[in-house]
């Protein structure tokens, strides 16, 4: 465990007891989310490569434009 996570569990800890739970709470809610998303990416691993496929394709035939983050 790293330094910074124990300095943050020390401080929880001096929590009370129903904040202690709620930050539990988000906490476990939080790994399960990460946990879900790198399930989902990895289970999208073979469509990512096919768009990127197609782009790349559609860029090298000539049929995109380049990107301007100011245009709207």
């Amino acid at each position: 465990m790293t330094k910074a996570l124990e300095e943050a569990f020390r401080a929880a800890a001096k929590l009370p007891e129903a904040e202690q739970d709620a930050l539990a709470a988000a906490i476990q809610a939080e790994l399960e989310a990460d946990a879900e998303w790198e399930k989902s990416f990895a289970r999208s691993q073979d469509a990512l490569a096919r768009l990127a496929d197609e782009a790349l394709a559609e860029y090298r035939s000539g049929r995109t434009l380049p990107f301007d983050p100011n245009e709207r």
